[in-house]
């Protein structure tokens, strides 16, 4: 078989090596959300967002959204809301990243010459998905046949050709140039030896010191008020670190939709019924039972250890006599009937080879059927049996093997045929069964670990809220709505009507599923559109309708007093004490006199490291730490200093240096540098310091 024969059968290659490389790069980042956004936009041209005047278009967005939600699929991430709006988060930020860096790289002049692209796919280096079309029966990256592969590929015209050159190549492009900025970066990491040296005597200093502590604690916090200008005026100081992202606020009232008790009672009373004809079903007519009566679980024709069966009610189901029904019972949000069709002792693992002849190419049946026999004929003769599936066999998952495979219970995605001579025959079986891929010869070399297995027929059905039971809570809603079209009068009937008023803070902007309420894109829309204090309408979400108002607008910039309160008010607290217990210490100016004034004692701390100040019964506290090793204090009495837990008084009895021998400044000077280093390699620390001197413009909430 050619080599672009073998690429052709394993096109699906090329697409998964452009997710895979994208992860390596910067493409995805750590975040963990929303719908898929494939057709909200179709033809639509409305930028989604700019970095530094660069638009995000929606075929763009889409197609990076689609990227990561195969990649997610294909670890076995479940696609709910929560996830898929994180892949949202994730494709935006991609972009900004991407953007970001490429400026940068198109400042330096950094490029990728066709030497080092060739460089990049052949030679040992080579990304592992690439390399892996190629390795040899050795376990040997053949080089020349990728190559050779490559230059075919180059001739071709198609998708698979337009993806490897115009997708696959880029990545690879795209993410070399990333490599070498961050190495340059890198590079650049330096440690000046006068700083390290400087570092080490600070950090071997001693000191001896008495002091005087006077707690936050001794002043009650009900005697501190603490006004929103006075926080305004310390948000204003340390604006950094109170920023704040764009979200908004509602209050709700949520009215249940859930399946009521006599919803409940109608489907059970409907599955009691049909236990009689379920448990009169022959074999054979099981799977149209099940599709007929509208089950949510399809009939499954495999066995399953005893080990392996995790679902309610196990024991009971297990210990039903064939061919009877157990149930209706309660499995999560169903109520289901199961019946027990067979019970067997089956093995937990077989280890099998087999030679496939194959008609899914066209090949006629009596012809596949002919060359197995023959085959077979050759192997009873004394022919070697891994050589003619290397020779024959058309299963490219074993042919190299000698035909072999090991298959475990759980495989349920066996042909029906394959899996009955595995489990259900006996070590040394050989026989020839015919499956929708053709004709194989199998031979049964080993099973393991037997123990009781059943096979089990499932009538599951959803619990569902009646007509009934929904028009009784969209009722109460729609009601609820209508005369609570402002903020007082939604107070104004909670209270009157005793309904639980519920909190759903800091909803952002392109948010697809709200707190505690669930998934719904409509409601997060119109909680943007409205104002403060404005009511909505309905809004079905899962199994409840809820009426909101919106209680809170939060801008992105600095937060408010409000928001702020619970981060700033006790530090601004600790400093008015600050200021109370220093006017009660007043002129005093000996240890003494100090502790005679604030009714504390004078303490003494041995061994107060620079490194690490710690003051006993009381705490770590560096900027105390600071005046005690301030050289023209010594042996004097500071003024009163603020700290962490108080205000202390500090004399300065002795500072002697720790001896440290093992020193070695030229050995930590490079174990620095190449800290530094490492630190500007991890992944998203160059992205994230170019996104804050980025000017990023998020557009997504206009458009979907």
């Amino acid at each position: 078989m050619s080599i672009i024969q073998q690429i052709r059968e394993k096109a699906a290659w090329l697409v998964f090596g452009l997710i895979a490389l994208s992860l390596l790069g910067f493409l995805l980042m750590d975040a963990f959300v929303g719908k898929s956004g494939r057709g909200l936009f179709g033809g639509n041209s409305t930028s989604l967002g700019t970095v530094n005047g660069h638009s995000l278009e929606p075929a763009d967005y889409e197609t990076r959204i689609k990227q990561m939600e195969d990649q997610y699929k294909s670890y076995g991430y479940p696609m709910n809301d929560m996830t898929l709006q994180g892949i949202r988060e994730q494709a935006f930020n991609q972009f900004i990243a991407e953007t970001t860096v490429d400026e940068e790289v198109d400042k330096l002049g950094l490029s990728v010459t066709a030497k080092e692209l060739d460089d990049i796919l052949f030679s040992p280096n080579a990304p592992e998905d690439f390399k892996k079309q190629f390795t040899n029966e050795q376990g040997i990256y053949d080089i020349n046949a990728a190559k050779n592969a490559i230059a075919q590929l180059r001739k071709q015209k198609g998708t698979m050709a337009d993806n490897f050159n115009n997708i696959y190549l880029p990545s690879l492009l795209k993410n070399r140039l990333r490599e070498k900025f961050v190495s340059l970066l890198a590079n650049t990491a330096y440690y000046p030896k006068w700083m390290l040296e400087k570092l080490n005597s600070d950090n071997s200093r001693m000191a001896s010191v008495s002091y005087v502590h006077v707690p936050y604690s001794t002043i009650s916090d009900s005697t501190v008020k603490i006004s929103d200008d006075e926080i305004a005026a310390y948000v204003a100081k340390h604006k950094d670190e109170y920023k704040q992202e764009e979200s908004r606020s509602i209050a709700y009232a949520a009215f249940d939709a859930s399946p009521s008790k006599d919803d409940t009672a109608e489907l059970y009373n409907k599955l009691v019924s049909l236990k009689p004809e379920f448990s009169a079903t022959k074999e054979k007519d099981i799977p149209a039972f099940i599709s007929r009566s509208g089950s949510q679980i399809n009939f499954s024709d495999f066995f399953v250890l005893k080990s392996k069966m995790q679902m309610p009610f196990a024991d009971s189901i297990r210990n039903t006599t064939e061919g009877a029904v157990f149930g209706p019972y309660i499995d999560a949000t169903n109520l289901s009937l199961a019946r027990m069709v067979a019970k067997r002792n089956l093995p937990d693992s077989v280890k099998c080879r087999h030679i496939l002849i194959s008609t899914q190419s066209g090949l006629e049946d009596s012809v596949a059927k002919k060359r197995i026999d023959s085959i077979v004929t050759a192997i009873k003769g004394g022919a070697d049996f891994a050589a003619l599936a290397k020779k024959y066999s058309e299963d490219p998952g074993s042919k190299d093997k000698g035909g072999e495979y090991e298959f475990s219970s759980l495989n349920t995605n066996l042909a029906k045929e394959f899996y009955e001579v595995l489990f259900n025959g006996a070590v040394n079986d050989k026989k020839v069964v015919k499956t929708s891929f053709g004709y194989h010869y199998i031979e049964v070399l080993n099973q393991k670990n037997f123990e009781p297995a059943y096979k089990v027929a499932y009538l599951s059905k959803s619990i569902i809220p009646s007509t009934k039971t929904t028009d009784s809570a969209s009722g109460l809603a729609s009601q609820f709505a209508s005369e609570s079209r402002s903020a007082s009068a939604f107070d104004e009937n909670i209270k009157k009507r005793n309904y639980n008023k519920l909190l759903a803070p800091d909803i952002k902007p392109n948010d697809m599923v709200i707190p505690s309420i669930g998934s719904s894109r409509q409601m997060v829309r119109w909680i943007y559109d409205a104002d403060k204090g404005d009511v909505s309408e309905m809004f079905v979400v899962d199994n409840k309708d809820v009426v909101a108002v919106v209680t809170d607008i939060t801008k992105e910039g600095t937060m408010s007093p409000a928001k702020a309160r619970p981060l700033t008010e006790y530090i601004i607290r600790n400093q008015k004490k600050a200021e109370l217990i220093k006017k009660n210490i007043g002129t005093a100016n000996t240890l003494e006199a100090v502790a005679g004034a604030t009714k504390m004692q004078v303490l003494r701390a041995d061994s107060l490291s620079f490194l690490t100040p710690f003051f006993p019964n009381a705490g770590q506290e560096g900027k105390v730490g600071g005046y005690a090793f301030y050289p023209s204090v010594k042996g004097k009495v500071s003024v009163p200093v603020g700290g962490n837990g108080g205000v202390y008084v500090v004399r300065t009895e002795n500072v002697y240096a720790k001896p440290n021998d093992a020193f070695n400044i030229e050995q930590q000077r490079q174990m620095m540098i190449q800290n530094q280093k490492m630190t500007i390699q991890r992944q998203g620390v160059i992205e994230s310091a170019l996104k804050k001197g980025a000017t990023v413009k998020d557009n997504r909430r206009k458009v979907y």
